[in-house]
């Protein structure tokens, strides 16, 4: 890596490499700083028509820079991967019947006391695992209960402390958390751990879905 602060942690550049060179490695790194980013890769590209090793999001991010403060405001996207999907890939069979045991299933609304969660087999998802996989409710749903988080957009410390609570308290039978493949949902994956050890020992599995919705588990 050039430099840490560089990265963004949504792991675009995984899927840009031919060679499948890039690993992730989980430690302590220094603050992305989308302004340095920014810098870094418009040097890079000074002269070129072409940045081979650019993030394929920079091309849709509108970063307005005033140069005195050094302050970043307006639209940032994510980094942006687009699948082409043969017709006999898209579903086509009528609406099946949703799985989802309980309501709520977002973290924060969840007591922790929730009479569903107790004794029961959890599945802790990232946000945007069932949008990968066509099979979610199949695949994850069926006798379990679900927790719904997002380790980089949420409130972690919150999150942290309602899972704790939960594993306290609910009488878990397992515990599964299904994250997505990109660096910064492996955070979902962490914050399960620390439960986990500040709780009780329960069985614990964690699955992985792939940015085309095929499952590594």
């Amino acid at each position: 890596m050039v430099s840490e602060k560089y990265c963004d942690g949504l792991g675009a550049c995984l899927f840009e490499c031919p060679r499948d060179a890039i690993k992730i490695e989980e430690r302590e790194a220094e603050k992305f700083d989308g302004v340095e980013a920014k810098y870094h890769l418009d040097q890079a590209k000074a002269g070129t028509e072409k940045l081979v090793s650019g993030c394929p999001s920079v091309g849709i991010r509108e970063l307005h820079v005033h140069e005195d403060e050094k302050i970043t405001c307006g639209y940032e996207s994510a980094a942006v991967q687009e699948m082409e999907r043969a017709d006999s890939e898209v579903a086509t069979q009528i609406h099946q019947p949703s799985l989802l045991r309980h309501w709520p299933v977002q973290l924060t609304l969840v007591p922790a006391a929730a009479p569903f969660l107790n004794g029961a087999d959890v599945v802790l998802a990232a946000d945007c695992a069932a949008f990968a996989d066509a099979g979610f409710h199949k695949d994850f749903l069926k006798d379990h209960a679900l927790l719904v988080a997002c380790p980089k957009l949420d409130n972690f410390d919150a999150h942290l402390e309602k899972l704790t609570q939960i594993i306290q308290h609910g009488k878990l039978k397992s515990l599964t958390v299904v994250h997505m493949e990109v660096p910064c949902c492996s955070g979902l994956v962490s914050m399960a751990k620390q439960a986990i050890a500040a709780g009780k020992n329960i069985p614990f599995k964690e699955i992985t879905v792939k940015i085309d919705g095929d499952l590594k588990i």
